[in-house]
């Protein structure tokens, strides 16, 4: 049996009747996507970044000296000792 021959033609979006609920919508051709972008956007933008500053940046700079740090200290494991060559010939 075909998938089609039970939905009886229906798209998957109108497979139920739904009664009581009003649905409104605009057509994507009469929308606005970028409707203050720039007035109302980048002012956000700025003000979400400076209340989460704060919040934001300790972790991180912790985890990079953290890292550097773990960095240094394997380079230097990694070099020899001169000392344990000193009576060598």
């Amino acid at each position: 049996m075909r998938l089609t021959s039970i939905l009886n033609g229906a798209h998957f979006g109108n497979l139920a009747k739904v009664h009581g609920i009003v649905v409104y919508k605009l057509s994507p051709f009469e929308q606005r996507a970028f409707a203050g972008a720039i007035s109302h956007g980048l002012p956000n933008i700025v003000r979400r970044i400076r209340s989460n500053i704060f919040r934001v940046t300790p972790p991180f700079i912790l985890g990079y000296l953290i890292y550097d740090l773990t960095e240094r200290k394997h380079t230097a494991l990694l070099r020899k000792n001169p000392a344990d060559f000193e009576n060598d010939e």
